[in-house]
């Protein structure tokens, strides 16, 4: 592994986002100073249905057919906004959850003041504790005010189905850190 003080690089993204959202589980994302430990993604692609790729370019989802190592932020419900990051064209990922690790007091704030364990145990949950917004659509993944910290040891990832989605839920592209407490929704067990 990497120098833990180092942010990865836009070529960490410039491969298939199966991979990308695997190997995101374990690693740190800040902003502003302020996130903490991947736990929980979903990878799409182009080929998906339930994607914003799947018909092609528009002014909404023009970064995900751009560069890898980007940030795609959307807006869902007309509530919340969603954290992605550009894979290789037309794929990305979306970040589900996070474990807070630095500037919880600020995360707190941002959200009303809740206990740790549900600060950015969703989406929209991470966005607001983040305060991401859409001044950070098609921002480089690399650069301030992000950085995004490697893992600092292997982690036990499962992988299961896709939650919140009425199309292409059959597809097994969620990754979460097992035994985590920190997941929008426990991964079912067979």
């Amino acid at each position: 592994m990497s120098d833990k003080s180092e942010s990865l690089d836009r070529s960490f993204f410039d491969r298939s986002m199966l991979e990308v959202a695997r190997e995101l589980i374990g690693t740190t994302l800040l902003v502003d100073g302020v996130g903490g430990v991947i736990v929980e993604t979903e990878a799409y692609d182009s080929s998906d249905p339930a994607s914003h790729s799947f018909n092609g370019p528009t002014p909404r989802n023009g970064v995900m057919f751009g560069p890898p190592g980007f940030v795609y932020v959307y807006k869902i419900y007309g509530i919340h906004w969603c954290l992605n990051f550009v894979c290789q064209k037309g794929s990305a990922v979306l970040i589900r959850a996070l474990e807070p690790t630095a500037g919880i007091e600020r995360m707190s704030e941002r959200r009303g003041g809740l206990v740790t364990r549900q600060l950015c145990s969703g989406p929209g949950k991470l966005c607001q504790a983040l305060a991401i917004g859409i001044g950070h659509n098609g921002l480089p993944i690399d650069a301030p005010p992000f950085a995004l910290l490697p893992a600092d040891r292997a982690h036990d990832v499962l992988a299961g189905t896709r939650i919140g989605i009425t199309k292409g839920v059959e597809a097994p592209w969620r990754f979460v850190l097992r035994g985590s407490l920190f997941l929008s929704k426990p991964m079912p067990t067979t």
